[in-house]
């Protein structure tokens, strides 16, 4: 059984003239959190749909490795829940569970009450799913998503409607989930900010095409305060950083240096520079956060990243 639980070559998918999904390969390590980011309209929840059988590619292929000898079975250790819950409106919570546990063959209230504690709906009693509120809903279809103890979780949006303390307890039960059942996680969100509480890895999609995939501690890197430095003459710039104690940089490329450790000293080091006499076409701090980095990456305008996710 290798490390890579999920891997897909080329997968493509048209609605009509349009591509929703433009070959996009995709790797997840077994035991990780993926964050799949993008904009609304960028391909997330196609990209979803697909991994979870709900609707067929129309090129390109998608396997799991240890979940099964072929999709259908893979299917059986596969948890999802994408776009609206699936509920029964005039059923209860409870009661909703059971119908998904009996396709399991399970039978065992305990097992339910178990699942709707774990997403905080344990004292709902009674009360039909079509009058809970969108985030009680939210939280039922994370419950169903659990049922069968799957070894794999699709998420689209699951944070969606939830008030910062619903937030924060969906945060801390996907992360039990992730490191104490070794459950490996592929989640969407436009909420960047809390994504970057819970994820070991990311996809970054745009306009259905995959833009880039990266770590946490690439990301981290990359978002790290540092100063950058601009030059056709990298070798020389080095010289200075080394004579002047700076220990913590990077050759970027050709003519980037990212300077990791004291930032302060930017006017210092651009003195010693300039006395060097070494050219430079820019010098200056240079930070940014997981949204910031993605609207770099995506090439989208700060004012897009605004609004909700539907895509």
């Amino acid at each position: 059984m290798s490390d890579t639980i999920l891997k897909t070559k080329g997968l493509t998918k048209k609605f009509g003239s349009k591509v929703a999904v433009d070959h996009v390969d995709i790797s997840i390590e077994r035991g990780s959190i993926y964050g799949l980011i993008g904009m609304n309209g960028a391909g997330k929840t196609t990209i979803m749909k697909m991994l979870s059988g709900m609707i067929r590619p129309n090129d390109g292929t998608f396997a799991y490795d240890g979940l099964g000898a072929n999709l259908s079975e893979a299917y059986k250790r596969i948890g999802a829940l994408i776009e609206a819950p699936a509920l029964y409106p005039s059923l209860s919570a409870t009661d909703n569970l059971k119908i998904k546990a009996f396709a399991y063959g399970i039978n065992d209230p305990k097992y339910i009450q178990e699942k709707l504690e774990l997403v905080g709906l344990g004292d709902v009693g009674k009360k039909k799913a079509g009058k809970f509120s969108l985030g009680m809903k939210q939280r039922l279809g994370i419950a169903l998503a659990l049922v069968g103890d799957p070894d794999f979780l699709l998420l689209d949006e699951p944070i969606n409607g939830l008030d910062p303390q619903g937030i924060v307890e969906v945060r801390e039960m996907l992360l039990e989930l992730n490191k104490k059942k070794g459950v490996t996680i592929l989640i969407s969100s436009h909420i960047l900010e809390e994504l970057s509480k819970i994820a070991t890895d990311y996809g970054i999609i745009s306009n259905g095409k995959l833009i880039e995939q990266i770590t946490r501690d690439e990301l981290l890197s990359k978002c790290r305060d540092k100063i950058k430095i601009k030059t056709k003459d990298t070798a020389s710039v080095v010289t200075i950083l080394d004579a002047q104690g700076f220990n913590d940089y990077s050759v970027v490329d050709i003519e980037t240096i990212y300077v990791y450790d004291r930032i302060s000293d930017i006017a210092i080091l651009n003195m010693e520079i300039a006395k060097a006499g070494i050219l430079l076409d820019s010098i200056g701090v240079d930070s940014s956060d997981l949204e910031e980095y993605f609207l770099k990456t995506t090439g989208t305008e700060i004012e897009e990243k605004k609004g909700g996710e539907n895509s």
